[in-house]
């Protein structure tokens, strides 16, 4: 049976960003991880859920003055109201954080209707009013200039790039402490299943290493005695659970 989005999310909620993406790594997937985007604040609850995209091209002068945010339809809103509850907004900045992707208001918008999280590879303003909101966010620089300095939105839910990754939406997104990881929605399920189980084996492993066991053998597992001391291990944890 195919586990639920639900199921997925919450497994994905229980492991890091570095786990995933060794795990997408093994899948051929090298280049999954957001570049140069961190956390407004650390230590906030696992970042988790799909990806709702604005894309934004180079602000042209005469096509964004300060009062094309008078249209009901100025995209940049229209995603805001539109972004489904569980989703994560991702914003093509194209890597530009000379001007704000967006502020404290829409974040506050974004969180009151069930967003899980905003990610720019720009930058955002009142970022720390948005840091201590209790909504995971990710930028590349605080930012004071409004958007419409630099960036005019043009697309919502359209395929894009964030930090030299492709965001196809819908892709599972999942931000810890270390950053952003894009997840290909169609094995989202599979790699939440093999990263908890990663997850466990870690956990041996870190238990093995702090009483002062080798990592030879042991990390990656190859040595046979310590394998079936693995098994028996996990069976103990399982069993307690």
């Amino acid at each position: 049976m195919i586990p639920s989005a639900n199921t997925t999310k919450d497994k994905l909620r229980k492991v890091s960003t570095a786990t995933i993406a060794t795990c997408l790594f093994k899948r051929g997937l090298k280049h999954q991880f957001i570049q140069d985007v961190k956390p407004l604040k650390l230590n906030k609850p696992t970042m988790v859920g799909e990806a709702y995209t604005l894309r934004y091209i180079p602000a042209r002068e005469d096509l964004n003055p300060i009062e094309v945010f008078k249209d009901p339809k100025h995209l940049q809103r229209v995603a805001v109201e539109e972004c489904p509850k569980g989703a994560i907004m991702v914003i093509d900045s194209r890597k530009d954080a000379r001007a704000a992707s967006a502020g404290s208001i829409l974040a506050t918008r974004l969180m009151v209707r069930g967003a899980a999280g905003i990610v720019t590879d720009g930058g955002f303003r009142d970022s720390a009013e948005i840091a201590e909101l209790a909504l995971p966010s990710y930028h590349n620089r605080p930012s004071a200039p409004t958007n419409l300095t630099l960036h005019q939105a043009i697309s919502i839910n359209e395929p894009i790039g964030c930090g030299d990754v492709a965001v196809f939406p819908g892709d599972m997104l999942v931000g810890d402490d270390d950053g952003v990881m894009v997840i290909p929605a169609h094995i989202a399920d599979e790699v939440a299943d093999e990263c908890l189980q990663m997850t466990l084996f870690e956990e041996f492993v870190m238990e093995k290493v702090k009483d002062g066991q080798s990592i030879i053998g042991l990390y990656p597992l190859i040595d046979e005695k310590m394998s079936k001391e693995f098994e028996l291990w996990k069976n103990t944890k399982l069993d307690r659970h």
